[in-house]
């Protein structure tokens, strides 16, 4: 990897294409002359889509993009707010009644009712597996505007598990290419991987849209998205580089929102590997990681060390011991697991070095410069990590086992709740458990908390869950970096938000 030395020798020549850019480049703003109805914006975000269908697709593009909507939404406070369902109640966390919107019409004009949510919240479960594993849903019945669902057992947080954008409802009765969403946007085209073209939605049930026209393209190329808003084809660009934070600041044209993020960056050990499996040895490769170097080198700042999955403000956050980068604790770390280490060099009990396969991916472009620092420091211990950077992380990891170590980022507590990231990374059917733990004492807390009812208890038994995982080192957590956004200053009633769920509304408006 880069140590800082080599990561500064880096930022020059990028900051210096990105000046000829801006100066060679006609500005894109929009003329003070068009029409209210003619305005259009356009995001560059940093993930590429391979899909809109809101039900499979693991970057929630729809509801990203201001095209499905669901029945909850969680709101700047991390607080659940009413969205197509405008209210619901259970008295016992198993049996559950919602009353649907009413005056709501899909994009396709058929109105919004009990049965068509019920079809769509259907095919999800059907789609995928993960949306069936999280809400435990037994049955559904469907009548004029009232929904009932009953889950297999008492699961109090299950409301909340309505805000995940993949139970987004759509209109199942439509067979063209582009869900029929109830969103502010309708899909006008679409390009896999490219751009996603929207119109406004003319009925929208919430009131005025303001912009006419939104365009939603994918750039997994950090520096890639940092020219194109320079050249100022793009109005906002989603996590520009970090190195080229300074330039936009001083640009008088540009606002930059950067702020604590739910979201963090993880080492996943695959517990199918015979080393990682060990407790000892996880603990060791957790002394290889420079959490200082991480945050202030390769994240220039924008971004705190990680001493677990979650902001260290969260109630159900232990008083970590803090994770020091020791070289010789962890030569130590392999000897007390059974390894040998010879002129500080790491050797299995039967004497081979490590030898080891690192997964990564670009779109988060940190994240293979960390991947690059962990393998410069197992260096040192005579470990060799090979690196190999993969396009679709969550498809690669769900469908393949010829991998040890991944670098990986996610948002732990979209809902400002331990469950969602418990639920996801470490039971067994887990959608996010890429690692394959199995930890039946883990398993066991976690099955309590998803039935327990009192916040104060959640918050004890979610604290016992972390404080294990912490003790297990079952994942190493390595900084929690800030949300980054650039936007041009014309550029009205953006919000940078925590959950990064809503980014194209209805409120969102140019000048």
């Amino acid at each position: 990897m880069f140590k800082c030395s080599y990561f500064k020798l880096f930022i020059p020549a990028v900051i210096a294409v990105m000046m000829a850019a801006c100066a060679s480049s006609p500005s894109a703003s929009p003329s003070p002359s068009a029409a209210p109805q003619d305005k259009s914006v356009t995001l560059l975000f940093n993930v590429q889509s391979p899909s809109i269908d809101p039900h499979s697709d693991v970057n929630y593009t729809a509801v990203r993009a201001g095209v499905s909507e669901t029945l909850i939404k969680v709101n700047k406070d991390l607080k659940l707010e009413a969205w197509l369902a405008d209210k619901w109640d259970s008295k016992d966390g198993q049996h559950w009644t919602f009353n649907i919107r009413s005056g709501v019409n899909f994009h396709s004009g058929k109105a919004v009712n009990a049965a068509a949510v019920k079809a769509s919240l259907e095919r999800s479960l059907k789609l995928n597996p993960s949306v069936k594993n999280a809400l435990h849903i037994r049955d559904i019945h469907a009548d004029g505007q009232i929904l009932t669902i009953t889950t297999d057992k008492p699961f109090p947080e299950f409301v909340s598990e309505l805000v995940h954008p993949n139970t987004a409802i759509i209109d199942t009765t439509v067979t063209d290419d582009f869900p029929s969403g109830t969103g502010p946007f309708k899909v006008a085209s679409f390009r896999a991987g490219s751009e996603l073209n929207l119109d406004r939605n003319e009925q929208y049930w919430n009131g005025e849209v303001k912009l006419k026209h939104a365009k939603f393209m994918f750039n997994e190329d950090a520096n890639a998205r940092q020219l194109a808003f320079q050249a100022k084809t793009a109005d906002i660009v989603y996590r520009p580089p970090i190195e080229s934070l300074e330039l936009l600041k001083a640009d008088s044209t540009v606002k930059v929102d950067s702020l604590p993020s739910l979201r963090t960056h993880q080492l996943i050990y695959n517990m199918n590997n015979n080393d990682l499996k060990k407790t000892a040895v996880r603990k060791a490769f957790d002394n290889l990681i420079n959490r200082d170097e991480i945050a202030s080198g390769i994240m220039s700042g924008q971004g705190t060390p990680a001493q677990g999955p979650f902001l260290s403000d969260f109630p159900f956050s232990p008083e970590y011991i803090t994770k020091q980068f020791d070289l010789n604790a962890a030569r130590e770390g392999f000897k007390q697991a059974g390894y040998t280490v010879q002129n500080g060099k790491v050797a299995n009990p039967d004497g081979k070095p490590l030898h080891l396969t690192l997964l990564t991916y670009q779109s988060r472009a940190e994240l293979p410069l960390i991947s690059q620092l962990i393998q410069a420091n197992a260096k040192e211990l005579g470990i060799t990590i090979d690196i190999r950077q993969v396009d679709n992380i969550d498809e690669y990891l769900a469908a393949h086992q010829d991998w040890d170590l991944a670098t990986y980022s996610s948002i732990t507590a979209p809902r400002g709740d331990a469950s969602y990231f418990l639920n996801a990374a470490y039971m067994p059917e887990g959608a996010l458990n890429y690692g394959r733990v199995h930890v039946p004492e883990l398993t066991g807390m976690i099955s309590q908390l998803n039935t327990t009812v009192n916040e104060e208890e959640r918050n004890k038994l979610a604290l016992k869950a972390v404080t294990l995982i912490d003790q297990e080192n079952l994942q190493s957590f390595l900084v929690h970096p800030n949300n980054v956004v650039a936007y041009r200053d014309y550029v009205h009633n953006w919000v940078t938000s925590q959950s990064e769920y809503y980014l194209l509304t209805q409120d969102l408006d140019v000048n």
